[in-house]
C-alpha cells in the first residue's frame, strides 16, 4: 500500500487554500451542503471555511499538531456527505463532471489517512 503524504505544513496548506476558496467562491459550497442541515447553506460555508482555517494554524503549530490533525481527520470525514451531495447532483451535469465528483468521493480516504499520520508525529520536524 501507497504511504500517505506526513508532511504536516503541506496539510496546513492544503486546509488554508481550501478555507481561502470557502471566502472567495462560496457559492459553490453553498450547492454542496446537504439540505437536512439547519440554517442557511452560506452559514455551513462559512463555518466550514473557519473550521478549516482554524484546523490549519493548528496542524502548522508542533504544539496543537495532534489535537488538530486528529480533529482534521474528523473533519474530513464530516464533510463526506456534501461530497456524496455533490456527485448525486451531478448526475444531471455532463460526463466529465460526474467522473469527476464521483471519482473525488475514495480520496477523502488518503486525506483522512494523511491527517492521522500528521496526528502521530510523522514529519515533524
Amino acid at each position: 500500500m501507497p504511504r500517505t503524504p506526513s508532511s504536516p505544513l503541506l496539510l496546513a496548506g492544503l486546509l488554508a487554500g481550501a478555507a481561502v476558496a470557502h471566502a472567495v467562491a462560496p457559492k459553490q459550497f453553498d450547492a454542496i451542503v446537504p439540505r437536512s442541515l439547519p440554517g442557511s447553506p452560506r452559514q455551513w460555508t462559512y463555518a466550514s471555511g473557519a473550521a478549516e482555517l482554524a484546523l490549519a494554524v493548528g496542524v502548522a503549530h508542533p504544539r496543537t499538531r495532534r489535537v488538530a490533525a486528529l480533529a482534521t481527520a474528523a473533519f474530513f470525514v464530516g464533510v463526506f456527505p456534501a461530497n456524496v451531495k455533490m456527485a448525486v447532483d451531478a448526475r444531471r451535469g455532463s460526463p466529465a463532471v460526474q467522473a469527476v465528483t464521483i471519482g473525488r468521493l475514495p480520496l477523502q480516504i488518503p486525506l483522512v489517512m494523511w491527517a492521522r499520520s500528521v496526528s502521530r508525529g510523522a514529519g515533524v520536524r
